[in-house]
């Protein structure tokens, strides 16, 4: 997918910088764990922070 929206990244940065322990490589782990620990209404918008945390985390990994 192209360039996130600021309020995906902006969350998805604010909850690895606070939880990053909690927080894996894997989309699905991601998605369990945010439903635990974010309060977000919309599984669109879940999925989307999942996947952000997801591909940051495996970036930064890389690196």
């Amino acid at each position: 997918m192209g360039i996130k929206p600021s309020y995906i990244k902006s969350l998805g940065t604010e909850l690895v910088n606070k939880q990053r322990e909690n927080f894996s490589n894997n989309f699905e782990e991601n998605k369990q764990q945010l439903g635990k620990s974010a309060i977000i209404g919309s599984k669109r918008v879940r999925n989307r922070v999942a996947g952000y945390i997801t591909r940051k985390i495996n970036t930064k990994r890389r690196s």
